[in-house]
């Protein structure tokens, strides 16, 4: 993937910002304290961490395979779906929010699909993994009500949120009135356009991709692995957390809270949530008991395990990406002189 100027200068912003939160994060917290952590740490229930948190990457390729073999003759594998989900994982480590078009990109070399398609299927399925956070953030809201009522209050004032809902509100609903009205005006005015054309065109593949998930043959496959999907990032966390002496006394909906937040921080556009992710899990430990320098080594080492995994796997599927290329384009040729 080439990037312009202009997206360099986002990618080192992101990158800044995210390295300089990290550091602020940090700067206090010892060496010692961390390896002392990792000495009284639990090594087993760390690499069942690892364990069951790759095999939820595998679940999440399996899935993304379910919606796009809805309308191929030639189904692909799980295997081509894993290699190019690790390649996008590894990719927004360097550029966030980059990995969904790389992904997508993997599966056109290897497969020659089209990724207009491939782009409509990766926004169904992060919608749908944006439902089921909201969801969950409803659990959690219901079981740990005290807690969330308190970070309410101490984070927002409700007053204050209510009068600038009721002052932006009706600027809001008119600037995207607005931009619906200019885009038709421009499709309208410029319908023959080359540009135009070629945008319908993206449009109609990707909004195949969307209805994919109706005509799809698992749906119930698609519906449990997307449960599944939330379970075992609720493992993950929950073995380091039993794993080690300062978390090992949190309840199960306490976990829950941390994994809630730790999503919260993956959102932020910061390459591997970086910053964001420490930050906002050492503060919900904190309203635990736990002192914030335990809170953050939890957190790095949480978050550590998991760009463990996306460096490894993403590096292995780079590779495998890289054979399955040289083995087909002799084929490829092949067929040209043919």
């Amino acid at each position: 993937m080439r990037l312009n100027i202009k997206q360099w200068i986002q990618v080192v912003i992101s990158l800044s910002v995210a390295i300089w939160i990290f550091w602020f994060l940090y700067k206090d917290v010892k060496m010692e304290s961390l390896l002392d952590a990792l000495q009284q740490a639990s090594l087993f229930w760390i690499g069942m961490s690892i364990l069951v948190s790759t095999f939820g990457f595998w679940l999440r390729a399996w899935r993304w395979k379910l919606l796009i073999n809805t309308d191929l003759e030639k189904k692909i594998t799980t295997s081509r779906t894993f290699w190019a989900l690790m390649v996008g994982y590894l990719v927004n480590m360097l550029v966030p929010r980059a990995g969904e078009v790389a992904r997508c990109g993997v599966l056109k070399k290897t497969d020659k699909l089209q990724v207009s398609k491939l782009l409509g299927t990766v926004i169904l399925e992060r919608s749908i993994d944006l439902l089921f956070m909201l969801l969950v953030i409803f659990v959690a809201f219901v079981l740990e009500r005290e807690v969330f009522v308190g970070l309410a209050k101490d984070l927002i004032s409700l007053d204050s949120l209510k009068l600038a809902v009721q002052e932006y509100l009706p600027l809001l609903v008119g600037a995207i009135v607005l931009i619906f009205i200019l885009f038709y005006w421009i499709t309208r005015r410029y319908r023959d356009h080359g540009i135009v054309k070629k945008f319908q065109h993206f449009m109609r593949e990707f909004l195949t991709g969307l209805k994919s998930v109706s005509r799809m043959d698992r749906r119930a496959g698609f519906w449990l692995a997307s449960i599944g999907i939330w379970i075992i990032y609720y493992l993950m966390m929950y073995f380091i957390a039993i794993g080690m002496p300062n978390t090992a006394n949190l309840s199960p909906s306490s976990i829950l809270m941390v994994m809630v937040m730790g999503s919260i921080g993956m959102i932020a556009p910061v390459q591997g949530g970086i910053g964001t992710f420490h930050a906002l899990v050492a503060f919900i430990l904190m309203t635990y008991g736990l002192s914030e320098e335990e809170g953050k080594i939890f957190a790095v080492i949480v978050h550590s395990s998991q760009v463990l995994i996306v460096i490894v796997t993403g590096v292995i599927s780079l590779l495998a990406v890289a054979k399955i290329s040289v083995i087909s384009k002799p084929e490829e040729d092949g067929l040209r002189i043919k």
